[in-house]
């Protein structure tokens, strides 16, 4: 994996190790010689990440909306910095750009990146690993509803290992790098779906 594409909140909760954790992922990513592709800003777990990795040396290519970069938020440090139309662009170009998907702490923007990366890895628009990170238990519920979406059969059993979760970064990983890609649905036959 040469770039993982992170997604995380542009918020600073009250709580001080959810920046910490952001940051010293940038930092680890930068010093495994992985370069972060993210959504650009400055703010918030976004901008640690960003810093994390800077300081350490790292590539950082951000992306980021026109409508997000005229509002002062935009990192202007990164490696590389786009500025795209919109959020199905920044998606799309995410998905380019990296080798797998990290999902840190966040909100409906980290969701909504998160969905998008496992729906799509479903489909067989992309073939990458999709990896979350499960810090001090902030996505339990959401794995166990994973989990339950397959139980019940909305997530087909041949997809039921897209989404790897770890509770550290270093087994995250040691998992993103040896996944193997499922059968997605561009390819199965009818009787299969």
């Amino acid at each position: 994996m040469e770039r993982l594409a992170v997604y995380c909140g542009s918020a600073t909760p009250a709580d001080p190790r959810y920046v910490e954790l952001a940051r010293d992922v940038g930092t680890a990513l930068a010093q495994r010689g992985i370069g972060v592709v993210y959504g650009g800003g400055r703010l918030g777990l976004m901008g640690a990440v960003a810093k994390g990795a800077l300081d350490a040396g790292g590539e950082v290519i951000g992306v980021i909306p026109e409508a997000l970069a005229g509002s002062e938020v935009a990192n202007h440090d990164c490696t590389e910095l786009y500025t795209v139309s919109g959020m199905h662009e920044r998606k799309q170009r995410f998905t380019d750009l990296s080798d797998g998907f990290v999902t840190l702490p966040g909100g409906v923007g980290t969701m909504d990146e998160l969905w998008e990366a496992m729906s799509w890895a479903q489909l067989g628009y992309h073939s990458d690993p999709v990896g979350l990170l499960n810090a001090f238990g902030f996505y339990d519920d959401l794995i166990a509803f994973n989990a339950r979406m397959a139980d019940v059969g909305f997530v087909r059993e041949a997809h039921r290992g897209i989404l790897l979760a770890a509770e550290t970064l270093p087994d995250l990983l040691a998992k993103m790098e040896a996944y193997q890609p499922h059968t997605p649905i561009f390819r199965m036959k009818a009787e299969d779906l």
